[in-house]
């Protein structure tokens, strides 16, 4: 196990639960010496006190706060040692949120907790398997360097580690680098989407730092007197040239789809114009359709009236004169129909009086008789 930069203990409630604090991350950047070309001795950095031009050692070296320019107020180790900070040697638990709301700008630094002795292995356990059940992370405050700080506590595995965190009046408002508001189309978000489709990936464990294994060819090559290795070629872009969106995110996709070994066949999309455009177009257009509707109508009054011989007023006049034929026709049938009933009655009324006729003939002859 690395060697532990801290100890002290997690304050749960009233649960305490000793602990030590293990850095989480190595570093694995290659460093450099400086050194004095000309005889290649080591070039070292020193302290030297500006006022007799001595160098200092660190047991001589003191902390101080400028309250003005030129005056400096000493402050000592012991009077920081007695400064009121509860959470010193403790980190101590103050809350439990939801881990989506934590901003990851705000995380730093990532460490280990580790127990520290047998006796904090059970309530160690216990606050690992509240926070995986809870599903939470536990917000809380420590003290690092002098400086109280503000952390955030999740599980990794079977361990429980602690990440530092910046305050709140610590970040930046990203306000005045957001660019203006800008039109997009449509198909090209579409196709900006699809390209991190086509990049989305599971494990980001085959990542390689390159430019690190760069150097390390480069460094063996020259400490055993070889051929040093070719550099990589970059590609030169012109700065300032204007790009051709719609056409970068096809090869964009086309690409990342060979890299993953799968089907690099891409229907290019050809940008439209933006939904700003596209709905004024929409209106120019009603209102065209508006303006000949209302000119066809025009035409129909028109060829009405008998004014112009256009093509409107032809099948108007056309369709007046059909309306006419047929209004005809119905009130020659209506006069039809008429006389037939007229003639019905007539001949009912004729068939009567020749009934009437009949019965009154055999009375005149029974008068007559008599």
């Amino acid at each position: 196990m690395p060697r532990p930069l801290w100890t002290g203990a997690i304050s749960f409630g009233l649960v305490t639960i000793p602990i030590k604090v293990v850095s989480a991350t190595e570093n694995h950047a290659i460093s450099f010496h400086q050194y004095h070309r000309e005889d290649m001795g080591r070039v070292r950095t020193r302290k030297v006190c500006e006022l007799d031009g001595e160098v200092l050692s660190q047991e001589e070296i003191g902390k101080g706060y400028e309250v003005a320019e030129g005056r400096t107020v000493p402050v000592t180790d012991e009077e920081l040692d007695r400064m009121p900070l509860p959470t010193a040697k403790a980190i101590e638990i103050v809350a439990f949120v939801e881990a989506d709301s934590i901003d990851p700008v705000r995380i730093s630094d990532s460490y280990y907790l580790a127990v520290d002795g047998q006796v904090a292995a059970k309530p160690y356990a216990l606050l690992r398997k509240a926070l995986e059940r809870s599903d939470k992370v536990a917000v809380a405050k420590f003290a690092w360097h002098n400086r109280e700080r503000l952390g955030l506590l999740r599980v990794r595995e079977d361990a429980i580690v602690l990440h530092a965190m910046r305050w709140p009046d610590e970040i930046r408002s990203p306000e005045s680098l957001a660019p203006r508001e800008t039109e997009l189309d449509e198909e090209e978000i579409a196709r900006a989407v699809q390209l991190t489709d086509s990049m989305a990936l599971d494990d980001l464990s085959g990542f390689r730092d390159h430019y690190r294994e760069a150097l390390e060819e480069l460094l063996a090559a020259k400490s055993e007197g070889k051929v040093l290795p070719a550099g990589a070629e970059d590609e030169e872009r012109e700065p300032g040239k204007v790009m051709d969106l719609m056409a970068a995110l096809n090869a964009s996709v086309q690409e990342a789809k060979e890299s993953r070994g799968e089907d690099a066949t891409v229907h290019e999309m050809t940008p439209g114009r933006p939904r700003a455009r596209k709905k004024a177009g929409a209106a120019a257009k009603g209102a065209a359709a508006g303006t000949a509707a209302k000119g066809t109508a025009g035409a129909g009054a028109a060829g009405k009236r008998g004014a112009g011989p256009g093509t409107g007023g032809a099948s108007t006049g056309e369709k007046r004169t059909a309306g006419r034929k047929t209004a005809g026709k119905r009130t020659a049938a209506k006069k039809t129909a008429s006389g037939k009933t007229a003639s019905g009655k007539t001949a009912s009324g004729k068939t009567a009086a020749a009934g009437k006729r009949a019965a009154a003939t055999p009375a005149a002859k029974k008068r007559t008789a008599s």
